[in-house]
């Protein structure tokens, strides 16, 4: 019995000997900054070593299991970033902050089921860059239906029955029981992703209070631009000449409805929808829907 006992002891004590020395995972990352401005696209760097997976939690709801991945942060604030590193049973943590500061200009993202838009409010257009932001702030566009679309032209949302609105409903003459009066800027005009208010027929040309389009467009020529300013009597400058003819859009609506925003990232979105199967009335078959909120 006893010559048994001492081999017994011994494995047992290399098994604790291998568990003892087992190399622990070591969590450590590294960002390319500690301060950025919304949006802020941040591509985190993963420097640990000896681990088998990752947890991560970017400190706004955001996370990942992706080894080094890249994240988003849409809105100001101090955030606490932490990676787990785990081998095994084995969990080790590190965390980091970065400063994300609110930009200078008016941004607002555009979220819809064909993909997500990010958008710049002009400040020459104040009354309708501020009911603009009020409305988002609110919660009056989140799912509301691009309920207009016509292909080579326009994708255009924003009535508050189309929320929920059945197929086959009329829709395009709902609004907050308001309208907001024309900014006609002569730097802006209806360059493709550039944001505009519909509106009815009125002397004034003033704005709905909350429906909008977006142009897609098409393409532009010279000649066009030269009758349009010879029939409004006023002049593209060159930057807007160069503009229409690279992106194309619909400049015979420049000076008959007010553009007070722009697409900055997302102009494919604008094809994805414009391309959409469309009803009679051009209310695509399948619905488009949208949510905005304010980058701040």
């Amino acid at each position: 019995m006893k010559q048994h006992i001492f081999p017994i002891l011994l494995l047992g004590g290399v098994a604790l000997a291998l568990a003892s020395c087992a190399v622990k995972p070591q969590a450590s990352f590294t960002m390319p900054v500690q301060k950025a401005v919304a949006p802020a696209k941040i591509t985190f760097t993963n420097n640990s070593t000896n681990a088998e997976s990752y947890e991560w939690d970017f400190g706004d709801g955001g996370k990942s299991t992706e080894a080094s991945p890249t994240h988003r942060y849409m809105h100001s604030g101090n955030y606490t970033v932490v990676l787990k590193a785990q081998k095994g049973k084995k969990i080790i943590t590190t965390k980091q902050m970065i400063q994300v500061t609110a930009p200078e200009r008016c941004l607002i993202e555009i979220e819809t089921t064909q993909g997500t838009m990010l958008a710049e409010l002009y400040a020459s257009t104040p009354k309708h860059r501020d009911n603009f932001v009020k409305l988002a702030e609110e919660g009056f566009f989140n799912d509301l239906l691009f309920h207009r679309v016509i292909n080579g032209f326009m994708i255009q949302g924003g009535d508050p029955q189309s929320r929920g609105a059945a197929a086959g409903q009329p829709l395009g003459m709902g609004g907050p029981g308001y309208q907001v009066p024309a900014e006609f800027v002569d730097t802006l005009a209806h360059i493709k992703g550039a944001i505009a208010a519909a509106r009815t027929n009125n002397p004034e040309k003033k704005s709905s209070g909350s429906q909008f389009y977006i142009v897609q467009g098409g393409p532009v020529s010279d000649a066009v631009l030269n009758q349009i300013e010879a029939a409004r009597q006023f002049h593209y400058t060159p930057e807007q000449r160069k503009a229409y003819l690279e992106m194309g859009g619909t400049p015979h609506l420049d000076r008959e409805y007010t553009v007070f925003g722009r697409v900055i990232e997302g102009l494919d979105v604008i094809d994805k929808i414009a391309t959409v199967e469309t009803a009679p009335g051009d209310r695509p078959k399948t619905d488009v829907k949208m949510k905005i909120r304010v980058i701040k």
